[in-house]
């Protein structure tokens, strides 16, 4: 193991976990990043005194981050500090109609109770079971590779059956009635990639996560977590070269000896890809791929995104650090990204103001705003098609909080399926990856270890368990543990 080396293709989350479980095991380990700065598609913005969080903007599921650190001896305290959100979130239903999601279980019970008879006690029912899938997944299937189905079935999973069969919206209705609560309900399933109507009901414990872990933002934002994990990976002896697109990889008697840059050559004993999937496999002959372009385009990929970075000359009312303007049909906005493939007329968007909890987000008594509307990966992209679904943004806002924001814009920046493709090799410019359907769950994700080249692996988002920051941290402890496992022998 000693003096072997590890090329590592990208920088994202889980090429950073990757590599600090790698170096940790002895390997000499290098992260070639096609951008200027790490981090993937976590990076950062930098205008006028405002800072934004390109990617993830949401800090879910706490002790995956927690027990990254702890593997080595380390606490998320030892880099950054994380703030827990009160309200975690406010979603809009219409004109000065929202309901705010507290830091407390019993408050939001309370919430729901007032809005529907009986669902108070319909929630902690729904939310005990939540639990239960939450330590299964956890501790049973989240942490496993996909090499086998039996690494998922077992007498905890075997009585879950129905679970992987049900649906979100099928389960959540049998639990509320009101279309609001309904919606609350489904709302955590969007960071899987998919909709409630094709989600096995399983993944309800991101419902644990929301109402009993809570949402919570590091000190300085999302890009903390990245500057964190990069400081972990350098102690542990990680090279990280940026402005390095690796272009070709050079395989003989399909084994990979090396990778090339513009610049440069690097050999290595092994490669493993943090990004783009699809793109990765393109760069390797076609008799050494194992998934076809008919294979990708019969995937069902989680939305890609049309995404605003706003600076304001005054602080805002009536919204909170997480707003989520859900005025609009959720079910039509679904159709256009899974079924049309076209632009909705009136989507639901989120909208997050860091600078609300987070002073270095924005000079003094200005506000930092992001804005993202979930659109169908390969949706067209101009710059009229940005500037109309922006006003359209704006306009509704002003009308559903009853706040004048568009005269006190000091500038915006856009972010959308072109720049997804230019900037990450992104396949039809998806930005979360696969969706976790029954179908594209576990063993039917695309392969950690590839089947055709011997020392060639994968991590991330299109890989297991799937999207979302804590799944690609996992996601890079996971491959890492394989290549232990192969690599050696």
């Amino acid at each position: 193991m000693q003096n072997k080396n590890i090329v590592i293709i990208g920088s994202g989350f889980s090429s950073l976990s990757a590599s600090c479980y790698l170096a940790q095991q002895g390997y000499n380990v290098t992260i070639l990043e096609k951008n200027h700065t790490v981090g993937g598609r976590a990076r950062q913005l930098k205008k006028e005194g405002f800072t934004f969080d390109i990617g993830p903007t949401f800090y879910w599921m706490p002790d995956v981050f927690e027990r990254f650190f702890n593997d080595f001896n380390k606490s998320t305290k030892d880099y950054y500090q994380l703030k827990k959100l009160n309200p975690a979130y406010e979603i809009y239903f219409g004109k000065q109609d929202s309901v705010s999601i507290s830091d407390n279980f019993e408050d939001i019970k309370q919430t729901f109770e007032n809005i529907e008879k009986g669902s108070g006690i319909k929630l902690q029912q729904f939310i005990n079971k939540a639990h239960t899938n939450y330590k299964i997944a956890i501790m049973d299937l989240v942490y496993k590779p996909g090499i086998t189905l039996f690494e998922i079935i077992n007498k905890k999973t075997f009585f879950k059956l129905n679970d992987f069969i049900r649906t979100i919206k099928n389960q959540v209705s049998g639990y509320v009635k009101n279309k609001k609560l309904q919606k609350i309900l489904e709302f955590p399933v969007l960071f899987l990639g998919a909709k409630p109507s094709n989600t096995p009901s399983f993944y309800n414990f991101m419902n644990y996560a929301d109402f009993k872990l809570g949402t919570w933002h590091p000190e300085g934002g999302m890009y903390e977590v990245v500057n964190a994990m990069t400081t972990l990976a350098t102690s542990l002896g990680v090279k990280f070269y940026t402005n390095h697109e690796v272009e070709g990889i050079d395989v003989k008697n399909k084994k990979v000896i090396g990778v090339s840059t513009k610049t440069n050559y690097f050999s290595c004993d092994l490669l493993l890809s943090g990004a783009d999937y699809h793109h990765t496999e393109t760069l390797l002959p076609k008799s050494l791929r194992q998934y076809s372009e008919t294979y990708w385009n019969k995937k069902i990929f989680a939305p890609s995104a049309l995404l605003f970075y706003v600076g304001f000359d005054k602080k805002l009312e009536n919204v909170s650090h997480h707003t989520l303007f859900f005025d609009t049909d959720f079910e039509a906005h679904a159709k256009t990204i899974y079924d049309t493939k076209e632009w909705a007329d009136k989507p639901l968007f989120y909208a997050s103001f860091p600078s609300m909890t987070d002073k270095s987000s924005a000079p003094l008594n200005k506000e930092a705003g992001i804005f993202l509307i979930p659109i169908a990966p390969d949706s067209e992209d101009t710059p009229e098609i940005r500037e109309h679904y922006f006003n359209q943004l704006i306009d509704r806002i002003e009308h559903i909080t009853d706040t004048s924001i568009k005269k006190n814009i000091l500038f915006k920046e856009s972010y959308c399926v072109q720049d997804f493709k230019d900037d990450y090799n992104s396949y039809k410019g998806n930005a979360y990856g696969l969706a976790n359907t029954l179908k594209q769950t576990h063993v039917l994700r695309p392969k950690l270890k590839s089947k055709k080249v011997e020392n060639l692996y994968f991590t991330g988002q299109l890989t297991v368990p799937g999207p979302g920051v804590p799944p690609s941290i996992i996601s890079g402890k996971i491959v890492s543990e394989l290549i232990k496992t192969y690599f050696n022998k």
